[in-house]
């Protein structure tokens, strides 16, 4: 049984990389811009991955909250502000588990919506790997090779490497990528002071950002959990467990809505009380980790044992081992993870659902996921109450 779920060999560990193109920008993001505790943000992460997967059995994803954390970013929210949406997160996901809403939601959102919100996903994760290639890289000394950026340079060695080694069970493409990526940071990366990297023993806080005052959560409220819920129902829950299903079959039947909705609930409680940032199981990680390699819960137990790590004897000089990778490296890990998850339209056969589909695909690039979800589930409905044909 523990062989099953629990292996620990290159490509667990390949596989366990997968997901550092969307994981490591918005967490480094929100320490560096909103000020959050780096011992704590890294902490929780890895704590959140180790203990998924155990319960589950299976590899499990680890994400930010995607519009939380860009929305928090953009407009530099405070700490106790992300922290009171990690709260309030935290008690409306429980309640969806415990009540047992959540398969009332699952269960009267059609097949099609599920395979937009996928779909959708997938696009902007490509996209986003695509920017991350084009754009510049504030970490390294070297900016361009020639006349070409030096994003450009490493995006396209990157590809090419994971083409070629994207099932090399002996050298394993994210291990590779990863690391060369590394390589590439101590070498040309930008100068910095040797104390800047601080060995020692660091713990997360207890409320290291205090108690939210009301107005804090009423701003919370508003700004970040309203629209992040949908995203989360449509994305970490249901997408993520039809995700499982497809990949992991009978090993997948610990990841039930209710499971889904109630460990991420845990967690952002967590995030809360140990000051780190509001967390999913989001359906582009779990595309992620499995196109790398991951197939048990012992990628879960590597890569968070990675964080605890960097958390427990780096704190908050751990930021600074994370900017060594390079952003497009990254990027090349969110184009890979993207393609593999808008790859499960696959299976769509009437054109109805396509329109569906499409239409969640153009409303997620011109708004955002959840508005999606919504919009598609009326779609969906509209097209199957009044018996329309496309």
């Amino acid at each position: 049984m523990f062989s099953t779920r629990f292996r620990f060999n290159r490509m667990e560990f390949a596989g366990s990389l997968g997901d550092l193109g969307t994981l490591t920008p918005l967490a480094i993001g929100m320490i560096v811009i909103n000020g959050l505790d780096p011992t704590g943000v890294l902490f929780m992460i890895g704590l959140f991955y180790i203990l998924a997967g155990a319960y589950y059995g299976v590899t499990v994803p680890v994400q930010p909250m995607k519009v939380i954390g860009a929305y928090v970013i953009a407009a530099g929210m405070s700490p106790q502000e992300i922290s009171a949406s990690a709260l309030i997160m935290g008690i409306l996901l429980i309640l969806l588990g415990i009540t047992g809403a959540i398969h009332f939601v699952a269960r009267h959102t059609p097949k099609s919506v599920v395979r937009g919100v996928q779909l959708g996903v997938g696009t902007v994760l490509t996209i986003r790997g695509i920017e991350f290639m084009l754009g510049p890289e504030p970490y390294l000394a070297v900016q361009n090779v020639g006349p070409i950026g030096i994003g450009i340079v490493l995006g396209i060695l990157g590809t090419i490497t994971t083409f070629l080694l994207i099932d090399n069970r002996r050298m394993p493409a994210s291990i590779v990528v990863v690391f060369g990526g590394l390589v590439i940071g101590l070498i040309f990366g930008k100068s910095m002071p040797d104390e800047v990297v601080d060995l020692g023993l660091y713990m997360p806080k207890v409320l290291p950002y205090g108690i939210p005052t009301g107005s804090e959560f009423l701003v919370a409220l508003a700004l970040l959990v309203l629209p992040q819920i949908p995203m989360t129902v449509g994305n970490a829950i249901i997408s993520n467990a039809d995700l499982t299903r497809d990949y992991f079959g009978d090993k997948a039947k610990m990841t039930s809505y209710k499971a889904l909705a109630n460990s991420q609930g845990l967690a952002n409680v967590g995030s809360f009380i140990f000051g780190g940032i509001p967390m999913c199981h989001g359906a582009g990680g779990l595309a992620a980790h499995y196109r790398f390699g991951a197939r048990t819960a012992g990628s879960n137990v590597m890569i968070g044992a990675i964080f605890l790590g960097l958390a427990i004897f780096l704190g908050p000089s751990a930021v600074t081992i994370l900017h060594l990778i390079p952003l497009s490296i990254l990027g090349v890990l969110l184009v890979f993870a993207g393609t593999q998850l808008g790859l499960m339209i696959k299976d769509v056969r009437k054109k109805e659902d396509f329109f569906v589909i499409i239409a969640m695909l153009g409303i997620a690039l011109a708004t955002n996921l959840g508005v999606a979800f919504i919009i598609g589930l009326i779609i969906a409905y509209v097209l199957r109450i009044g018996k329309l044909k496309i």
